[in-house]
């Protein structure tokens, strides 16, 4: 006889929901993954809000999206159960302690940055870096790299943009062409790598179960899509508009709305495409800040995109875009994050519908295949400029080798790519280990 339990936990109201997806956001560490996991634990296994198969079908959709695919599969669950209401309450309640915690961390670091005990830290959390962005292309390239083909995909990829400056965007529309014409002529080849499947595990009735008729807001209708459409474009254009007079804040709107159509392949993916821009194109902050953003995004809760957050603060205060530098750093930081999540929100409100109703038929495709390949390369060549940057920190395009060489960060970084490959440690101890030696390093050489 079966312990699974057969009764129906009681629909969960819209302050039940409100308060889950608020503790949500002030605990999910851990990155996207850990996030995912999170959610399936307390929403599949304890509180039966969703069935294991909904779970992972909405899951499968969101994977394949462009966008962080946490907060996007936060959203879904989310809009199933409440609507447009639950879906909007989610997807803003998982990234504002995010946003929040940046941005106030952004003023801080503008402020005190250049203390002794600021760099010291920041001297260990650097090659922490190094290390975390190499263990995410290992670790997306050992599932997704299933065979030859894939692997000289990926190799292209780290050529193109490493050798030949080939913007990210570029590299992924000729990765998904390479998907739609594998997919025709070596299909085997080009067949879903990594994902999520069904599962037949069982935790007893759900909220949503399995046979749960489709909620009424949830049908697909054209006519609701047609609206669901231009509401989008008509929130996005009076964004766009109430930011006309500031040319700074204008060109935020726009970089960020292409580089939330460009996430394929999770934050790892599109950070090139936001160095390109934020440190090289519009010259919103340097290197050495966006890494150290980064690294601050790996330790803070919310989906790693929100490094975009601080990219944004940082840019509203070099471009001056109002008087006050705390005000001009939270206008940034706003622009930046707002139009990075809104097509989330459409992704899923548009989409969702379609998804729902064609349950059984959803598969990843082979375009995805090829572009999730060329994401490990792109991932690569964004750790070979990290570790660059940190080993030969006065290196320029003139002299990539110039001295000082770090020894010491090269130790670090060795050392943390070992603990989180080997032992599996958890990045944010890694990166406290890190900072810690960092700043003894740098306080016992200043003492010498």
């Amino acid at each position: 006889m079966s312990d699974t339990p057969q009764t129906t936990p009681q629909a969960p109201t819209l302050g039940e929901a409100f308060f889950y997806w608020l503790k949500l956001g002030f605990i999910s560490f851990g990155g996207p993954m850990g996030q995912i996991a999170m959610m399936h634990t307390d929403l599949v296994e304890k509180k039966r809000w969703i069935s294991e198969h909904r779970f992972l079908h909405a899951l499968n959709f969101c994977m394949i999206l462009p966008g962080p695919e946490a907060i996007q599969l936060a959203i879904y669950i989310s809009w199933l159960m409440h609507g447009v209401t639950g879906a909007v309450m989610a997807g803003v309640l998982f990234f504002m302690p995010a946003f929040l915690l940046l941005s106030v961390l952004a003023g801080v670091y503008l402020t005190w940055g250049d203390v002794p005990l600021m760099q010291g830290l920041f001297y260990g959390i650097k090659p922490a870096v190094v290390a975390i962005v190499l263990f995410a292309a290992w670790r997306i390239g050992s599932k997704a790299l299933k065979n030859s083909v894939l692997w000289g995909i990926a190799a292209a990829a780290f050529v193109a943009i490493f050798v030949f400056d080939v913007g990210f965007p570029w590299i992924v529309l000729a990765a998904a062409l390479l998907g739609v014409i594998g997919g025709k002529v070596m299909p085997d080849k080009f067949k879903g790598g990594g994902g999520h499947g069904a599962s037949d595990k069982q935790y007893g009735a759900a909220v949503i179960d399995d046979h749960t008729p489709t909620p009424a807001h949830a049908k697909f209708s054209w006519a609701k899509l047609g609206i669901t459409i231009a509401a989008f474009i008509g929130i996005w254009a009076v964004a766009m508009f109430a930011l006309g007079g500031n040319q700074a804040l204008s060109e935020m709107g726009n970089f960020f709305t292409k580089a939330a159509f460009l996430t394929i392949g999770g934050a790892y993916a599109v950070l090139p495409y936001v160095y390109q821009g934020g440190v090289e194109q519009f010259g919103w902050l340097t290197g050495a800040q966006m890494m150290d953003g980064l690294a601050l995004g790996e330790t803070t809760p919310g989906p790693l995109i929100m490094v975009v957050t601080w990219v944004g603060y940082l840019g509203g205060v070099a471009k001056t875009v109002v008087a006050n530098p705390i005000a001009a750093g939270f206008a940034g930081a706003a622009v930046a994050t707002f139009f990075t999540f809104l097509p989330s929100f459409l992704f899923i409100l548009a989409v969702g519908p379609v998804v729902e109703s064609s349950r059984n038929d959803l598969k990843f495709t082979a375009p995805l295949t090829g572009v999730t390949a060329a994401v490990v390369g792109v991932i690569m060549n964004l750790a070979v400029f990290f570790a660059w940057h940190t080993f030969w920190p006065k290196a320029t395009d003139a002299t990539p080798f110039a001295a000082p060489f770090e020894w010491f960060a090269v130790v670090v970084a060795i050392g943390a790519f070992v603990a989180l490959w080997k032992y599996k440690v958890d990045v944010m101890k890694v990166i406290g280990v890190c900072a810690v030696l960092g700043l003894s390093y740098t306080l016992a050489m200043g003492a010498m």
